[in-house]
């Protein structure tokens, strides 16, 4: 599907057929932030705990738009050369020294110093490739992971889709790229930035939708297993536990049990494989105290 198709796609039913058939089962909810996003050229700030589905739902955008997807991951102290641009330092050196022996030590100082800004020695970082290669979807992965002056670059940037490279001039984007922004919400983003954008928050899914899931996602999957993962997975969620397991941890426990051989989880298995979902020594400890998980 062509992204003009997309943007031109008459309702969040539509959306949420394109993202059905990548194997992404979004809600009522996500379907129309997603269908949103894209009709209003609006970036799209997906919150909600870990394991939700946020960075699931850009991947799954991309490929039912047939288009790339850029991420930029977000940690403490990135800043804007680390998500922009830089500048191929070796490259420029070993160019210049080229023109100094090419030419008998009489370098032209102004022509070679135009010859080192190029597109040929620009490295572009996530939030430039995005401009220069849009349509794309641009996912900001954990924005709240970043300080605050670098969200304030980002708003800068989504603002205009356009930055200025003073070596080099202005890039701007043809099209605005579709600009998914996740947060596990560690901290608060702050309001400018929730502004420019529209709002989502992402819930784990119910019973219901997680056995969907889990079987569209691992086609060989026991019914009964799949029910049985799910139901597991929902009462652990209930629980005060240090990481509660997102739908990827439900998955990859699926995923062992069906390794293992299994066709069903019992209370043995399910001991032995929790390491597969629960990621904390103090977390199974409780769930096994606990006995959540029925033979």
């Amino acid at each position: 599907m062509a992204v003009d198709d997309a943007l031109d796609m008459k309702s969040p039913a539509e959306v949420a057929t394109a993202l059905d058939d990548t194997g992404y089962l979004p809600d009522e909810g996500i379907a129309t932030a997603a269908f949103l996003a894209m009709r209003m050229r609006r970036p799209l700030l997906c919150e909600g705990e870990p394991g939700t589905g946020k960075t699931a739902l850009a991947q799954a955008l991309a490929a039912a738009l047939g288009v790339d997807l850029i991420r930029l991951q977000c940690h403490e102290g990135i800043d804007a050369a680390q998500a922009l641009y830089d500048w191929d330092f070796p490259r420029q050196l070993l160019h210049l020294r080229t023109l100094e022996a090419a030419s008998g030590g009489e370098l032209d100082a102004d022509a070679a110093e135009s010859s080192l800004y190029t597109p040929r020695f620009l490295l572009a970082r996530p939030l430039l490739r995005a401009l220069q290669e849009s349509p794309c979807v641009l996912l900001v992965d954990e924005i709240d992971r970043a300080d605050d002056e670098f969200e304030a670059f980002l708003l800068e940037v989504l603002s205009e889709y356009a930055v200025t490279i003073p070596e080099f001039g202005v890039v701007r984007a043809q099209q605005p790229p579709i600009v998914i922004l996740t947060s596990n919400r560690t901290r608060e983003v702050h309001d400018a930035l929730k502004r420019r954008c529209l709002y989502h928050w992402l819930e784990h899914p119910g019973l219901e939708r997680e056995v969907a899931i889990l079987r569209r996602r691992l086609p060989g999957l026991d019914a009964r297993l799949a029910e049985q993962v799910a139901a597991a997975v929902q009462r652990m969620r209930q629980m005060e536990l240090l990481k509660p397991p997102g739908v990827a941890e439900a998955l990859d426990w699926a995923q062992a049990l069906q390794a293992l051989d299994q066709d069903e989880l019992d209370t043995e298995i399910a001991a032995s494989t929790l390491g597969a979902v629960l990621k904390y020594r103090e977390d199974a400890e409780r769930v096994r105290a606990a006995g959540i998980v029925a033979p």
